[in-house]
């Protein structure tokens, strides 16, 4: 059996577009506290709870009793044995797995979310009709904060309401009842099921044992026909996931309606990326990444250009920047919402830049497509971007102003505003405290898009831009020094050979370098830098480096960007790659053989058919971090339709059941 992460310990996602989701291993083994058959967000997209851990299921054929589910239970004992009979999975469409019984029964089991329901669907079939034979399963519920861990107590509800196909239970007060409607027959068997063990959580230095509650089981007769049944978190405003119709009819409905929604993109990775784009409020966000992370301002709008912009989705990125418009503060905007409440947190010094970006590429998308933005979704938008200039060239929180060279100018001790951001308590690994160089790279592009409005950006734009062309260029490693003024002390510069240089050259509309220096950068980059799954953080020879991200909390924050693989940055480097080679079609097709087909091949490696937020930085560049990462897809779509689109030789470009990220996984 391989347990290898290539086998059956790579990842299926499904998510429901409110932020809630479903996820699991191909093995069926939960290995992270995060693994859940239904997690539903209760504010949307945060506020999120874990309803459903897993469940054991079970056949009894007239050759015996076949188990189709495996645990991992404290102190390493698997039980019971039911990943050995998987035959065959796949997560395309949706995930599904064949088991084969020793007495030659084969069971074909599926589960999917619709869209816009806080439900999971779930269905188990016979692949040839045999006789005899009767299916088991026994849910594991908790009810808890999905960053927690359950453990047994006495509050507990374990009673639940209903008759016939409909029951639900409601576990603690304050948490949303799980609804349940099968074709099947349940019968009443609390039970306490205890020491699960997730090894992700533990080779994470975290808490990793827990505790599940299961009320009792259910029975289908797999002879007569299909197991249908859908667990839902209770709606009293509706969801069609639930309707008056059998269960075995809302489970058709259900899969002809998300089949047919599903086949309609043009490529399994942008199904993938619509899996991050979800609702706040009345407006719309993107989930930075499954399956912890809610939505972040910085990662919202870098994925913004491929997961909506590169692949037509306009009106979704209108939504979005919209959304966001309305919380500029001081010219900041937030780098994330938190879990719980309502108040923003103000601490990044790129995320309103990278907005301002977003803003103008929709902009020209429009404009390109020939299509238009209404009058007062235009002022909301500039409206926002000239706070945001305003409010940086006025000074802001935590030391970001407008410095007399042209230059941004941001930092305070103890305080991580770039997206290079790990701190473990006091301890802010990376500070980049001064004139970081791809916070001026946008900054300058911030200046040179805001010249359209107003001839004042345009003189900042002119001295800043002379200013960076001379004071970041570093003769003697052949690179750009990755901070300037570094600490405030005028003259003081980070000679530390890290990614953040190439955006000068590509990721931004406008580069600031070109000639032999650019060619240069990019030569450096690639050389030291680039992997097969991205560019590392740090380069190898530095003395801070780390080459694996493992280890506890503080290990792998101390590793986080220093050295540590990120593949969204594998788009702007390309990007410059192709620039300084004239931006031909040659060019073009030989990045795409050299840099893009590699990254293809992680698809089926981790987090299937996404692509992860990190990696080791030394082969065989393990993946890590989160295994659904919205950046991370969004750059992979706009390097393959945007970057090189032009080559008509698109890798991602193809209809759902083509062979290429939906492939077979066995054991």
């Amino acid at each position: 059996m391989d347990f290898s992460t290539h086998g059956l310990e790579a990842e299926w996602l499904e998510a429901d577009g409110l932020g809630g989701f479903a996820s699991g291993t191909a093995a069926g083994i939960r290995t992270r506290r995060y693994h859940a058959l239904l997690l539903v967000a209760t504010t949307p997209p945060a506020g999120r709870v874990v309803l459903v851990n897993g469940l054991d299921a079970w056949v009894e054929t007239p050759g015996g009793t076949f188990a189709l589910s495996s645990q991992h239970y404290i102190p390493g004992v698997f039980h019971p044995d039911g990943t050995r009979r998987i035959r065959k999975f796949t997560a395309e469409p949706w995930p599904r797995w064949e088991y084969e019984l020793e007495d030659g029964t084969r069971i074909q089991h599926e589960l999917f979310i619709p869209r816009g329901d806080p439900a999971v669907v779930l269905s188990w079939r016979l692949a040839e009709p045999v006789g005899g034979v009767s299916l088991f399963a026994r849910p594991f519920f908790s009810g808890r904060d999905y960053h927690s861990l359950h453990h047994e107590n006495p509050s507990f509800l374990f009673e639940g309401r209903g008759e016939g196909e409909r029951m639900n239970w409601g576990f603690y007060p304050g948490v949303p009842a799980v609804q349940s409607q099968s074709n099947g027959t349940y019968i009443h068997r609390p039970d306490w099921y205890r020491n699960f063990m997730y090894k992700e959580e533990q080779a994470r230095g975290l808490d990793s044992a827990e505790d599940l509650a299961s009320p009792g089981i259910f029975r289908w007769d797999l002879s007569c026909g299909e197991a249908s049944w859908i667990l839902s978190a209770r709606n009293d405003t509706g969801n069609s996931a639930f309707t008056a119709e059998p269960a075995s009819e809302s489970v058709k409905r259900l899969r002809r309606s998300e089949e047919a929604r599903r086949q309609s993109f043009p490529s399994a990775l942008q199904r993938a990326g619509d899996a991050y784009i979800v609702r706040r409020k009345a407006g719309k966000t993107i989930v930075a990444g499954y399956p912890w992370f809610t939505d972040w301002g910085r990662d919202t709008f870098i994925a913004l250009r491929g997961l909506c912009l590169a692949t037509g989705r306009v009106d979704d990125a209108r939504d979005i920047l919209l959304q966001w418009a309305g919380v500029v503060s001081q010219g900041m905007l937030p780098n994330r919402f938190p879990d719980r409440g309502d108040d923003p947190e103000y601490n990044s010094v790129d995320a309103s830049l990278w907005y301002l970006i977003a803003v103008h590429e929709f902009l020209e998308t429009v404009k390109a497509n020939r299509g238009d933005v209404t009058v007062g979704d235009r002022r909301s938008l500039e409206q926002a971007m000239d706070a945001i200039l305003t409010g940086y060239a006025a000074g802001t929180r935590f030391g970001i102003k407008l410095d007399e060279d042209g230059l941004l100018s941001a930092g305070e001790p103890g305080v991580q505003l770039t997206w290079m951001d790990a701190k473990v308590g006091d301890w802010v690994v990376t500070p980049r405290i001064g004139k970081p160089v791809e916070v001026e790279a946008l900054w300058l592009n911030a200046l040179w898009i805001g010249s359209v409005y107003s001839e004042r950006w345009r003189k900042i734009f002119v001295r800043g831009l002379e200013t960076f062309r001379s004071r970041f260029w570093y003769e003697q490693g052949g690179h750009l020094f990755d901070v300037v003024d570094a600490d405030h002390q005028r003259g003081a510069s980070d000679t530390a050979l890290r990614p953040n240089q190439i955006f000068a050259i590509g990721g931004l509309p406008l580069a600031l370098l070109e000639g032999a220096r650019a060619r240069r950068v990019v030569d450096a980059v690639e050389a030291r830098l680039w992997t097969p799954l991205g560019l590392r953080s740090l380069a190898p020879e530095q003395a801070a480096y780390q080459p694996r991200y493992e280890g506890g909390v503080r290990e792998r924050d101390g590793a986080y960007h220093q050295g540590t693989v990120w593949p969204w940055l594998l788009a702007p480097f390309v990007e410059a790659w192709v620039r300084v080679r004239g931006a031909t079609v040659e060019s073009k097709i030989e990045a795409r053989r050299r840099f893009l087909d590699p990254m293809t091949r992680h698809l089926q490696e981790a987090g299937l058919g996404h692509v992860s937020e990190i990696a080791d930085g030394e082969p065989p560049h393990t993946p890590r971090g989160c295994p659904f990462q919205a950046w991370s897809v969004g750059e992979l779509l706009r390097l393959d339709l945007v970057i090189l689109g032009e080559t008509n030789h698109s890798v991602v470009n193809r209809r759902q059941g083509e062979p290429l990220y939906g492939k077979t996984q066995t054991p």
